[in-house]
């Protein structure tokens, strides 16, 4: 089985190639391969390799920076997924995409499911959900799964950031008042490799990410406390902290549906955060 994976060099991506190994041929493409900005190079890539299944793992991820280039955040996080899902519908290929929880507003009292109405606060979240609603306006057989609060060993996150503050400062504020489930690549990519393996499940929008929740100053707390850092945490109001956009107060994620589904059962975020501490700091 022949699986093109886009997006090979982000953090996600890297633990992708590792982990869909066993299931056949990987064809992995950097963005020096295939940019998702240009929609032609997208068609022919796609038609000259015919894959059985496609993994999107790339994307316009720059939440606050999408705020003054909707363009390209839209080319990337829009049209892209509609392109590649036209290609996969010709070929009845698979395609596999990820979402997130910006999708929504955050205005929610409890963990957030597949039929919630979504209702983005700003250009990331709006334009990543144009890209779902154009895979699955296109009649091919799709996974959607929609993630939150990423992070990993390598690339640039709210993990390997604090680690870097706390060895250069002595207090950091974060934000206490936005929720969600710190979540690993490495388990998204477990988890998306369990479902490539039950090729009777249906096509359809999932959530995925960590079991739990926790604030950014809880995980901050979290990931200093597991380093053995003594910089202390202080938490602050998200008003204090203003960024060009918006984010969800709470990102936090019901994920029975893909449990049941596909029979996986999703580490708790401070197993992630354990798991992913002692790769950086070996025994």
């Amino acid at each position: 089985m022949r699986i093109l994976l886009i997006g090979k060099s982000g953090q996600l991506g890297r633990e992708l190639e590792k982990t869909l190994l066993p299931l056949g041929e990987i064809i992995a493409c950097d963005r020096a391969k295939l940019d998702l900005g240009d929609p032609a190079r997208i068609s022919s890539l796609v038609r000259e390799f015919k894959p059985a299944i496609i993994v999107n793992a790339a994307a316009y991820t720059a939440v606050d920076k999408a705020e003054s280039e909707p363009a390209l955040a839209q080319l990337a996080n829009a049209v892209a997924p509609g392109i590649l899902a036209e290609e996969a519908r010709r070929l009845d290929a698979l395609l596999v995409h990820y979402s997130t929880d910006y999708v929504f507003d955050g205005t929610k009292s409890g963990p957030y499911t597949e039929t919630d109405r979504p209702n983005p606060l700003g250009v990331y979240g709006q334009t990543k959900l144009e890209g779902e609603r154009a895979i699955q306006d296109s009649g091919c057989r799709h996974l959607i799964f929609r993630t939150c609060w990423v992070y990993g060993p390598s690339g640039k996150n709210f993990l390997l950031t604090m680690l870097k503050l706390a060895r250069e400062r002595d207090e950091l504020r974060v934000v206490d008042d936005q929720i969600g489930a710190p979540t690993t690549a490495s388990m998204i990519a477990k988890a998306t490799t369990r479902a490539l393996g039950n090729p009777g499940a249906p096509s359809g929008l999932y959530h995925l990410s960590a079991a739990g929740q926790t604030s950014w100053c809880g995980f901050a707390t979290a990931i200093l406390r597991g380093a053995k850092l003594a910089t202390r945490v202080s938490p602050i109001p998200a008003s204090d902290y203003p960024t060009p956009a918006q984010r969800p107060q709470n990102s936090v994620l019901d994920n029975s549906k893909f449990r049941n589904t596909f029979e996986f059962s999703l580490e708790t975020w401070e197993e992630g955060l354990k798991a992913t501490l002692s790769t950086l700091n070996p025994p």
